[in-house]
């Protein structure tokens, strides 16, 4: 095994792919020359030529468009768009041609296809660049919304996305390109798609997070056991769309209480989902309300209000806290 950070292990992945199946190919703004905008497919085309790895425009629907047509033809393009606060230059072409082949062919054709999109804040940076909209990607049919949480589900989730059949959103938290470094299997791994994990296991209380929020889920469990005795158990979505019902109502079937946690606006987000969810396959363990802690109703502000953004531990404590107190 290799110790990697996730920019190392995306990359990993977008090279064991490309050598596996030749249909595999890389387009977008810098991906080629420069090797992306944080380096994440540095030495790719070096490796595999400009053939597959495309510098494209500056025009975020000609490249999800141009990737759409070319799995179409039977080519397998992983877009990169450099912040998913500028995917609405394409969302048209995600969620009126990308997700709707397979059932406008009646089944026939798929659009195999993945595209990359660094999202959240945590890196101080500008206006439409730290915004956290995973739930616009949720909600259309015929997408996989993946959000990995460390290097080594970065590295087995973009395997798992790129060969799945079926167009996916694939979101790489910025906060987490550098945070950390963890052992990666040097072999090719995949892992499942549309199946959470338990990161934790706990008695008490459920917290579920993904992406940049499970470091901060797990440092409020920790606060939590030191401090109160408190035995959380933290579940890792992974993949947002489809979700992983089963795990979530199997946890708190365990645990009777249950808070979520994402960067992500709060009204319509996914932690109302997730709460349904809950509802629905868990109701009668409940012994308190499903709470949730998220960015607030507001566009993403400057870097000098990003901390009071984006949730940290100590809100998250305070909402655990009071769901333990119900």
């Amino acid at each position: 095994m290799s110790k990697l950070n996730m920019v190392k292990a995306l990359n990993l992945a977008l090279q064991q792919e490309m050598e596996r199946d030749p249909d595999v190919l890389v387009l977008g703004e810098d991906v080629g020359v420069d090797g992306g905008v944080f380096r994440v497919t540095d030495d790719l085309q070096r490796q595999f030529g400009s053939r597959r790895v495309i510098d494209s425009p500056l025009a975020e629907a000609a490249i999800v468009g141009t990737a759409v047509g070319m799995s179409l033809y039977g080519l397998k393009p992983v877009c990169e768009i450099q912040f998913s606060g500028f995917a609405f230059q394409c969302f048209h072409q995600i969620e009126n041609h990308a997700a709707r082949y397979r059932q406008r062919s009646q089944g026939r054709f798929g659009c195999q296809m993945v595209v990359r999109m660094p999202y959240g804040g945590g890196v101080r940076a500008l206006e439409h660049h730290s915004e956290s909209e995973e739930q616009f990607y949720a909600h259309i049919p015929g997408l996989k919304m993946v959000v990995p949480s460390g290097p080594r589900a970065a590295r087995g989730l973009l395997a798992a996305a790129i060969r799945d059949p079926d167009p996916v959103i694939f979101f790489e938290a910025k906060a987490l390109y550098h945070a950390a470094k963890e052992e990666v299997p040097d072999a090719p791994e995949v892992l499942p798609l549309g199946k959470a994990r338990v990161d934790r296991e706990g008695r008490d209380l459920t917290i579920v997070a993904y992406g940049a929020m499970l470091r901060v889920a797990r440092e409020a469990a920790e606060t939590l056991a030191a401090e109160d005795g408190v035995e959380t158990e933290i579940i890792d979505l992974l993949t947002i769309s489809p979700l992983d019902r089963e795990t979530l109502a199997a946890s708190v079937g365990k645990t009777g209480r249950a808070l979520v946690v994402h960067e992500a606006p709060r009204s319509f987000g996914p932690g109302a989902e997730i709460a349904a969810s809950i509802m629905e396959g868990a109701f009668l363990s409940l012994e308190a309300p499903v709470r949730r802690v998220t960015a607030y109703d507001v566009p993403f502000p400057g870097f000098a209000r990003e901390k009071a953004t984006v949730p940290d531990a100590a809100r998250v404590l305070a909402a655990a806290r009071e769901t333990l107190a119900y």
